[in-house]
């Protein structure tokens, strides 16, 4: 699963890669320094693997992990090929959900690429040019379910959605705030459609501003953006979240304790992203390992089988599953055993985050 990082030129959206992977993407006060996009893997964080870690002396402890890719910076005519337009756009249409950088700081030192600090405008710069390759992919599509319309009458229906989402699109909406039904999402899946992937907003603040950013103006007004489309915003100092990066244990916790934090806002970026792919983490917890495993929520015990090995999923008998909270109350998987907590589930098992498994097979 990738997770695509844009915004405007110089918003910090690089600084915040750079942050969040420590892969050392170029940074550099001025537009397009990002031409080819930085990819980087970084673990979701889990205080339940280390609790677990500790409580099975496991010698290995493997998280869940979330792929981030830097884009290039975006500007107005992107979607008719300004600036690195062409690539940005190739490069989205590649992830599976977006998160947005916008600026909510003035800073003299930091060129802004339209002269002003105003994020609603940076938005929805983006999200235009976003918009104007949708409507460009929409109408290709419509034309040729036209033409198709001639020999085949169920082309009716296609054309009938696709001038749905045209008119929807040409209000200035992402496509992802049209309500669709299944069959409906099942049609345009195959067109990949830039304003239908989910998006989580990050809203960058100055350093002197930490202590109070939710009351920051441009935060809020950010937030009433959001708040239109159920999209989340994470306000966070990415030049701050970048010194982080740089401490350990007790001094990160002491730097996060000053600025009147409980975590970094990378932590939040982190887990929130995970979250807006609609993964969750089952867990496998023994002497050998500790392990974390991406899933899609409400995915039924056999295919969660299979992520670890299709010969698993393949044989299938039953899985012995303890929550994660009963676990630790009891101190071990066996005093879980005697108390009847370890349960006995079959195929039509739907999978809980944080569940603790073992899969029984045969093949």
């Amino acid at each position: 699963m990738k997770i695509g990082i844009v915004g405007l030129p110089n918003v910090g959206k690089s600084t915040m890669f750079n942050a969040i992977t420590n892969a050392g993407a170029e940074c550099a006060n001025y537009p397009f320094c990002t031409i080819e996009p930085n990819v980087g893997v970084v673990p979701v964080p889990d205080e339940r693997l280390e609790v677990l870690t500790k409580m099975f002396q496991a010698k290995k402890t493997t998280p869940a992990v979330v792929e981030f890719v830097d884009i290039a910076g975006l500007v107005k005519g992107a979607s008719k090929g300004e600036g690195l337009g062409n690539k940005f756009l190739s490069h989205i249409r590649e992830v599976d959900s977006i998160v947005e950088v916008v600026r909510c700081f003035e800073d003299s030192n930091i060129v802004h690429v339209d002269g002003s600090i105003d994020p609603i405008r940076d938005i929805e710069t983006i999200n235009y040019e976003l918009i104007f390759a949708d409507l460009e992919t929409i109408q290709k599509r419509l034309e040729k379910a036209k033409k198709m319309l001639k020999a085949d009458k169920k082309y009716q229906e296609e054309i009938d959605l696709l001038e749905k989402l045209e008119h929807h699109l040409e209000e200035g909406k992402p496509a992802r705030m049209l309500d669709l039904t299944e069959e409906e999402q099942a049609m345009i899946k195959d067109m990949f459609l830039l304003t239908r992937k989910p998006i989580l907003y990050i809203a960058n603040v100055s350093e002197n501003e930490i202590s109070d950013m939710e009351n920051n103006a441009n935060v809020k007004k950010v937030k009433e953006y959001a708040k239109q489309e159920n999209s989340k915003v994470i306000p966070l100092c990415v030049k701050m979240e970048e010194e982080l990066t740089l401490l350990d244990g007790e001094d990160k916790t002491e730097m996060l304790h000053e600025f009147g934090l409980k975590e970094s806002g990378l932590d939040k970026l982190i887990k929130a992203s995970y979250d807006l792919l609609g993964l969750m983490s089952f867990l496998t917890a023994g002497e050998p390992e500790v392990r974390a495993w991406t899933i899609k929520k409400n995915t039924k015990a056999p295919e969660a089988a299979g992520k670890i090995h299709s010969d698993i999923q393949r044989g299938f008998i039953k899985a012995e599953v303890v929550t994660y909270q009963d676990l630790v109350q009891c101190g071990s998987m066996q005093a879980a055993r005697e108390k009847g907590l370890v349960r006995s589930e079959g195929k039509e098992y739907i999978m809980q985050d944080g569940d603790i498994v073992l899969f029984k097979f045969n093949v």
